[in-house]
């Protein structure tokens, strides 16, 4: 499966912004999901992920009430809708899935084997 990352920009602090992770290639769903950040300097973190069927999530504490996860099979597409975003969210985001069923911290925990691109998210204080 190939990935594209797409929505990053430049936001002030306490504003929006929506990543968007287009699929291609073998069956989307068949996939679990996740983002991941990178921050200059520091190591790449889990964000979010979601199961294959969209049916559960998980979250960094970091992030939790301020990011949603969603999907739309249909559309072979990943959601990453950010609110309320803060100076500490600025990183490169990329999106990346795992094939198989799983759930919860399953989601978390995973090697995640397939990566796409990134895209830049910078939050001005």
């Amino acid at each position: 499966v190939q990935l594209q990352a797409s929505g990053g920009g430049l936001v002030q602090a306490g504003g929006s912004l929506r990543l968007s992770c287009a699929a291609s290639g073998r069956t989307f769903r068949s996939f679990a999901t996740g983002w991941f950040r990178q921050a200059p300097g520091k190591e790449r973190e889990f964000v979010a992920a979601i199961s294959w069927s969209g049916g559960s999530t998980s979250y960094a504490d970091s992030v939790k009430g301020r990011l949603t996860i969603s999907r739309d099979n249909a559309k072979n597409t990943v959601y990453l809708q950010m609110n309320n975003l803060k100076p500490e969210d600025t990183a490169v985001y990329s999106c990346a899935a795992a094939y198989g069923d799983y759930e919860g911290v399953q989601l978390g925990r995973i090697r995640y084997d397939w990566w796409g691109q990134g895209t830049q998210v910078t939050v001005s204080s």
